[in-house]
């Protein structure tokens, strides 16, 4: 076969078809019939240097990717079927190949022995690989081809199996050997491959890093590394150094002194590559200080306080370096980094940012006044709303300003930085507001006109408009500021969602379920009115379409506008006085959800929210919910069989999506017609409870399904517990014990709240 499959190597790469097609289908069987002989030849291939550079070439590839299409389980499987003799030719063969004239191939070499060690190494079972591998870079004039394969193949095995498959002796033989081949005496490609291998070895290292000696050893070699002329192997290094900052950093003191020259020179002068390495250095610093806020008895070095004039300083200098494009950046990852050390410093950073970001808001460089904005919006989370309120009204006039700048990049970050204000400062969580009348007046119509811009743009003015709407639903006294602008805003907001961008059209919604949800009911009561008209027909325009036809938009926005109208009843049915609009709309929203569901093509992602706006008319009209209730409950239950059927996991979240609104929906009708109609729902409560032991038996089962059916569970027996045929139901089941017990010991305090209301419920019908 040796001959063979060397012609069958070459014919499945020829331009054609034919050829390529037939040597393919013989390589297959060949694997299929003797999967033994098929890795034998292929590692004969693949180690003889006298073969056709082509098929040593494609012989490593196959080799590599007959081990890669597989779950390690069923890689396990098959790699112990073959015989022990087989497979030790295999990785002696595979071994020998590492120091092929061939780069690709000794890489190639590297990846399938990392492969084979994965299963073999957990088991004790090539005890000599380590010592191989070892003894390629230890033994004298050996080239560098082999050494960089060696330390290749030792990363691979590091990244590939687990910290109990090591024994430290062997750590220590891996970690001498790759700081070894980072000595700057070795070739450039070894020492490249070392410190990768370093970087997935570091893992490891815990006991080394205990020990000063070898820990001054490691430092001493990645910080020499990071000084290298080649700018792959510094950013390698500096990708060590990362590691090390948010794995080791309780042994960082000595070394900080170093760190800080070395990453400040990355930062002001080496290429955006290592200079991204070099800020995320300092990011992995904050994490460790913040983690170490909330441990008490628990060594912080308090790196960032001690070097923050200028760590500031230098990350403001970053944000300058932004790119057309917009995507993950130096200038992204020092404006993340400035807000970690915000939360750090707290109050302290106000007074080295506020000046310089002001500055920049003004500059006539677009770069600058991006950088001012992203600034003020990096450091909001940290300093006290009472330290940051004075300042507000004077970023504020620069950020509306900085809206109406002509660079877009200047929009984006601001629209970002005004919903960050909002957010932080505009809210009940600080007790108070500093935007006066005047200033709303023109902080709205600055928005609204924003909205209007490119859907990136318009996409964060929503989360600004959801935060400025968020923020007022405390203030009792101030309740009514919006509702001058409350029509408008509705109208902006609408138009958005009608442009055709997914995102925003989600946005857009979202925005206006908060808008409408914080709203002062008894002034806006004849607006919300309005935009249920208004939400009903668009609704009702969506049945026009014949439902095969309606692109995804169309399906996604007929979904959110469901949404929009769960909003809409649950406000207006908040009151007595606003509940006639949605008794006289119940016809119509009925008839409308109930027609969508009969249709057999209904797209299955408008399922969830119809069936929810079923519940919540059901508690707004209570027992008129009854001449809806046949059809109502016939949907649902085709639904319930449904989600007992559904198993794909492609499906899960789908079907969690679906259980929880059926649950909704139940609860909103069993409380509605609790008092007067309740014996409509007896001959239903098996179907109920026949959901719920599909939650139960769920392993991919949500929280918040959990917490629906749970609901759902103490509604039944609230509802319909005075009837004798419920404790006999309830008696003959036993899953609801499981299930509330269960839930009794989540640390979600709303879910065990109603365990135990719905328990009480139960043992109230069955006493």
């Amino acid at each position: 076969m040796d001959v063979e499959i060397t012609e069958f190597l070459l014919s499945a790469q020829s331009p054609d078809a034919k050829i390529r097609n037939e040597a393919e289908d013989r390589l297959r069987k060949f694997q299929e019939q003797n999967l033994p002989g098929f890795f034998l030849s292929l590692s004969l291939e693949v180690s003889n240097d006298n073969k056709p550079m082509e098929s040593c070439r494609f012989a490593g590839t196959m080799l590599k990717n007959s081990l890669d299409a597989t779950t390690r389980e069923h890689l396990l499987q098959r790699w112990l079927t073959i015989d022990i003799s087989f497979r030790c030719q295999i990785k002696g063969l595979i071994l020998k190949t590492l120091g092929s004239s061939i780069s690709e191939v000794g890489h190639t070499a590297a990846q399938v022995i990392a492969k084979i060690a994965c299963i073999e190494i957990p088991r004790k079972e090539w005890p000599e690989l380590l010592s191989s591998l070892l003894g390629n870079m230890t033994q004298q004039d050996q080239p560098a081809s082999l050494k960089q394969a060696t330390l290749e193949s030792l990363g691979y095995i590091c990244k590939e199996i687990s910290h109990d498959d090591f024994v430290q002796d062997e750590v220590n033989s891996v970690l001498a050997a790759v700081l070894e081949g980072m000595n700057i005496t070795e070739q450039s490609s070894v020492r490249l491959a070392a410190a990768t291998a370093l970087y997935k070895a570091l893992q490891f290292t815990h006991t080394n890093f205990e020990n000063e000696m070898e820990r001054n050893n490691i430092m001493k070699v990645v910080c020499e590394t990071a000084r290298a002329k080649e700018a792959d192997i510094r950013k390698a290094a500096f990708q060590c150094l990362v590691f090390i900052a948010s794995t080791y950093y309780k042994f960082l003191e000595p070394y900080m002194a170093t760190l800080f020259e070395l990453t400040a020179n990355a930062i002001d002068v080496d290429e955006e590559s290592i200079a991204f390495q070099a800020v995320e250095f300092w990011s992995c610093i904050c994490e460790e200080e913040i983690k170490l806020q909330d441990i008490e008895n628990r060594a912080n070095s308090r790196f960032i306080e001690k070097c923050m004039d200028v760590l500031v300083r230098m990350l403001l200098e970053t944000l300058l370096k932004q790119d057309e494009d917009g995507i993950w950046n130096l200038s992204v990852a020092g404006g993340r980094c400035l807000g970690l050390v915000a939360r750090i410093v707290g109050d302290s950073i106000v007074r080295f940012v506020l000046p310089i970001a002001v500055d920049n808001l003004s500059e006539c460089d677009w770069r600058s006044r991006e950088a001012g904005a992203y600034a003020l919006g990096s450091i909001l989370e940290g300093p006290s709303a009472e330290h940051l309120s004075p300042h507000l009204l004077c970023f504020l006039y620069l950020l509306l300003d900085a809206m109406e700048d002509q660079n877009s990049h200047v929009k984006d970050t601001t629209a970002w930085t005004l919903t960050r204000t909002f957010k932080l400062l505009h809210s009940t969580a600080t007790g108070f507001s500093k935007i006066s009348p005047a200033d709303l007046e023109r902080t709205i119509w600055v928005l609204l006109e924003s909205i209007k811009d490119s859907p990136r743009i318009a996409e964060k003015v929503c989360g600004a408009i959801y935060y400025l709407a968020h923020g007022y639903e405390g203030f009792k006294s101030r309740s009514s500021v919006l509702t001058p602008y409350l029509a408008d805003i509705i109208t902006s907001l609408i138009a958005t969602a009608e442009r055709t961008d997914t995102k925003l059209q989600s946005a857009a919604y979202e925005t206006l379920n908060e808008v409408v949800r914080c709203s002062n009911l008894p002034e806006a009561s004849q607006i919300i009115t309005q935009l249920l008209s208004v939400v009903m027909t668009k609704l009702g325009q969506g049945q026009t379409t014949e439902p095969q036809i309606l692109s995804s938009y169309d399906r996604e926005n007929q979904a959110l506008l469901c949404g929009v109208l769960q909003v809409i009843i649950k406000k207006l049915s908040s009151t007595d006085e606003t509940k006639t609009s949605i008794f006289q709309a119940a016809d119509q929203i009925m008839a409308l959800l109930l027609k969508d569901l009969s249709t057999g093509d209904l797209h299955p992602s408008l399922k969830p929210p119809i069936f929810s706006c079923f519940g919540d008319v059901a508690l707004v009209i209570r027992e008129h919910f009854e001449k809806y209730f046949p059809d109502a409950m016939s949907m649902m239950h085709g639904a319930v069989d449904a989600c007992a059927q559904i198993n794909d996991e492609e499906m899960v979240e789908y079907g969690n999506q679906l259980k929880r609104s059926i649950f909704e929906a139940y609860s909103g009708i069993l409380q509605g017609l609790k008092n007067s109609k309740a014996e409509l729902m007896l001959p239903r409560a098996p179907h109920l409870l026949k959901l719920i032991e599909v939650v139960v038996k769920d392993p991919h089962r949500d929280k918040r399904v959990v917490r629906a059916a749970v609901a759902a569970l103490g509604d039944l027996a609230d509802s319909l517990g005075s009837h004798s045929h419920m404790k006999v139901l309830f008696k003959d089941i036993e899953f609801f014990s499981e299930l509330l017990g269960e839930c009794r010991q989540y640390e979600d305090e709303q879910l065990k709240e109603t365990a135990i209301w719905t328990q009480g419920m139960i043992d109230r019908v069955c006493g």
